[in-house]
């Protein structure tokens, strides 16, 4: 079969537009699966050079895409109250979102307009955003309200010096920027979010040895869960069984757990997916969102350089009635830690691996989902 181009030196499908499955459709796919022993398989094996793992100048390119594309930036819950400021870097850019007093999410360049100095440092509730550096003043929408010994400043007008806005929005319990595109979102109107009720459990951030890219692919395919989790994963669930979906670049990849096959016997009305699959929503280029049995996760793989990253990692449990997190909620969130810790190692030996220019690698039509993100990267970068 000849595979479409994409570039001088990529050879990939092209992404495709089509709906996700319902609950009862996605059940039936899976339980087919099962009994037949297959998986989900794409049209074409894809290739992807070794370079486009190591080479600086591809690093640039990507940095720039991540900058023009809409990118979750953080759970809404992480911003609870007006007042509320969460920041980090995206794409090498620090940001920091802040809730008005109106309730609205606003984002900004992280800088001060004086001298530069970033605003702010993780998570926190104020009623003014101040530089630690000269004690510049500004209000939750950004403007510049006090300067100390303004005087000294000549004719600067104030009204001009702001902090920069980035476009933001507010959609399914996430928060979205687009620092450098043209502020449209519709390219994510589409795609699943969190639920209302879910509440912040944990944030953590993880740095990994490893270029965005590996890491980003170890979410999207059930291949290695023999190899790599033979002891925490596998006894669970199945080796290499999974149905993977698209919606424009975006993907859907669904595993199921042993204890799917209990439904057999329900019409497709009672069939529910609660419990019985992890879901791994591909928010194109470089977050997921992981749905598991008593919790869901963010994933935003923030490049650092070349073969360095950090995992931003937002953990959110739908609470009790009382407001707790149930323990069962927490020894989930420690079991998804422990296969963590497993795909961490294995994306730092990959890298270790890439650095040898083997030759391109290679993913099977079972590994659709990655070829189906390097597809994306290739258009979206031409």
């Amino acid at each position: 079969m000849t595979r479409p181009a994409y570039g001088d030196d990529v050879t990939m499908v092209a992404p495709r537009t089509s709906c996700y499955l319902d609950e009862a459709g996605l059940i039936a796919r899976l339980l087919e699966h099962i009994d037949a022993g297959t998986t989900d398989q794409g049209p074409v094996t894809g290739r992807v050079p070794v370079e486009h793992y190591l080479n600086p100048a591809r690093l640039d390119r990507e940095l720039e895409l991540l900058r023009r594309l809409p990118v979750p930036f953080c759970p809404s819950i992480a911003l609870p109250q007006p007042g509320s400021h969460h920041a980090r870097e995206v794409a090498g850019v620090p940001i920091v979102a802040v809730r008005d007093r109106d309730g609205r999410v606003r984002a900004f360049r992280n800088s001060c307009r004086h001298r530069g100095n970033a605003l702010i440092s993780g998570s926190g509730c104020t009623h003014a955003l101040v530089c630690p550096f000269h004690g510049w003043v500004y209000a939750l929408d950004g403007s510049l309200t006090h300067i100390p010994h303004a005087y000294g400043f000549g004719g600067l007008d104030p009204a001009e010096r702001g902090l920069v806005p980035v476009s933001c929005i507010e959609r399914a319990g996430l928060v979205w920027i687009d620092q450098d595109g043209p502020g449209s979102f519709a390219s994510i109107e589409a795609l699943p979010g969190m639920t209302e009720r879910q509440i912040l459990v944990e944030e953590t951030r993880v740095p990994v040895t490893a270029n965005w890219k590996v890491l980003t692919e170890g979410f999207l395919e059930g291949y290695h869960i023999r190899a790599t989790h033979p002891k925490t994963f596998l006894p669970y669930g199945y080796d290499n069984l999974t149905v993977v979906e698209h919606h424009g670049p975006h993907s859907r990849v669904t595993f199921p757990f042993r204890r799917i096959e209990a439904l057999r016997d329900l019409p497709p009305e009672r069939r529910h997916t609660d419990g019985v699959v992890v879901v791994v929503d591909h928010v194109f280029p470089n977050a997921v969102l992981t749905r598991l049995t008593s919790h869901t996760a963010l994933v935003v793989v923030e490049p650092l350089g070349l073969a360095s990253s950090v995992l931003v990692i937002y953990k959110l449990a739908t609470p009790a009635a009382d407001g707790t997190v149930s323990e069962a909620t927490h020894r989930d969130i420690e079991f998804v830690e422990t296969g963590l810790v497993e795909d961490r190692a294995i994306a730092e030996s990959v890298q270790r691996g890439l650095a040898a220019r083997a030759g391109d690698t290679v993913f099977a039509r079972y590994e659709s989902a990655l070829t189906h993100l390097h597809a994306g990267l290739a258009a979206a970068l031409d």
